[in-house]
């Protein structure tokens, strides 16, 4: 069996644009990483080529920090895949399921992030879902969406509930399940994913505590998840983008190039 994971670079088998994609979502892999946002080799980050119906999504069986731009297998909507590395690895089900779904129904997303965390999946279990208790949260107040759980993500059926439940927002929590994010761009997916996390850990931190919890006024709420979303000031991370790539090359670099970027 070929399980193999140096594969040979694609760099000049592609268009400058797909070539570009590969190299920043194989960084938002090595970020997830690199931030604790894994699940041994299960989950999904998918990108769409510019320009194209089809999307990129990782070999399963890699771990999130062995993947290369090079590694990623390019599928369309309906998962069929267009190209894969020379090797036996192949796809997840439940990442075309999931994420097909979501780029066939919203074309403004380009990028879809799940995740299986430790807090993610935590905060899937409360039936209060996820608290507006700081400002790290109350950017999410109004602008999340809930799915129940159907069991394991394999049902094509489970599409079109999928998409009804993440509705207009760019963040979604599976029920007994775990985290979604999407975006824009694969820096937006990634900062929303950040910050959801983030949030999560949070509440379990301060659930935990046992103490009276905090909630500010309504009001306040509406005030403050306004200024956060991506198009009142500035999009998601745009501007945090070069500064996550410098602590990749500073944490993975080999013979002066990172090891994504191959």
């Amino acid at each position: 069996m070929n399980y193999a994971t140096n594969f040979r670079s694609v760099q000049d088998e592609v268009s400058r644009e797909e070539w570009q994609a590969r190299v920043d979502l194989a960084a938002c892999y090595r970020l997830m990483d690199l931030y604790g946002m894994t699940d041994m080799i299960y989950n999904h980050i998918t990108l769409r080529v510019p320009g194209t119906e089809h999307m990129l999504i990782n070999l399963y069986g890699l771990l999130y920090k062995e993947i290369t731009a090079s590694s990623l297998v390019k599928i369309d909507a309906e998962g069929n895949i267009v190209w894969k590395p020379d090797t036996d690895y192949g796809i997840n089900t439940a990442g075309y399921v999931i994420h097909g779904a979501i780029h066939k129904a919203r074309p403004d997303v380009a990028s879809v992030i799940h995740t299986h965390t430790r807090a993610g999946i935590a905060v899937s279990c409360m039936t209060c879902g996820l608290l507006p208790l700081n400002q790290t949260s109350i950017r999410f107040h109004n602008h999340i969406g809930y799915h129940d759980y159907e069991g394991p993500a394999i049902d094509k059926g489970e599409r079109e509930r999928l998409v009804e439940s993440l509705g207009p927002h760019d963040a979604l929590v599976l029920r007994s399940h775990g985290l979604l994010t999407c975006g824009a761009t694969v820096q937006q997916a990634f900062n929303t994913m950040y910050q959801l996390e983030m949030a999560c850990r949070a509440q379990v931190d301060a659930m935990a505590g046992g103490s009276e919890l905090i909630v500010p006024s309504e009001a306040v709420l509406q005030r403050t998840a306004h200024l956060y979303q991506p198009g009142t000031r500035r999009p998601y991370g745009i501007l945090e983008w070069p500064a996550m790539l410098r602590l990749l090359e500073a944490t993975g670099r080999s013979s002066g190039f990172p090891h994504y970027a191959s």
